[in-house]
């Protein structure tokens, strides 16, 4: 599996682009298991704002980013955002981590893809 080590992909609202939800969803879905599918794997990816949902109890895709985290790629979520929509306990993976882990990343990465 190729993985790209410097891309850093952040994930920032439940869902992907601007418009229905249930096609949102349905994107982001279908985005995460396209770079699986053709090991286009980013090095970290970061979770934010409501994007913090994805990667908790009840989220759509989260075998899929199990799967993404099995193959090396690390998951970060902001603990703020994580405290304010009261999800620090349904974490299922990746870790939560501070501002200045994810400026730390940004900062380290080559590329940053906003979705």
């Amino acid at each position: 599996m190729k993985q790209n080590d410097t891309t850093l992909i952040q994930i920032t609202q439940n869902g992907m682009g601007h418009g229905d939800e249930t096609l949102g969803l349905k994107l982001i879905g279908n985005y995460l298991k396209l770079i699986v599918q053709e090991n286009s794997l980013p090095k970290f990816i970061v979770f934010y704002n409501s994007g913090v949902q994805f990667i908790c109890e009840g989220s759509s895709v989260i075998d899929i980013l199990r799967e993404i985290e099995n193959k090396g790629v690390k998951l970060i979520a902001c603990k703020t955002c994580l405290d304010y929509y009261q999800l620090s306990e349904k974490v299922e993976v990746g870790h939560a981590g501070t501002m200045v882990d994810i400026i730390a990343l940004q900062n380290l990465a080559g590329k940053v893809i906003n979705l």
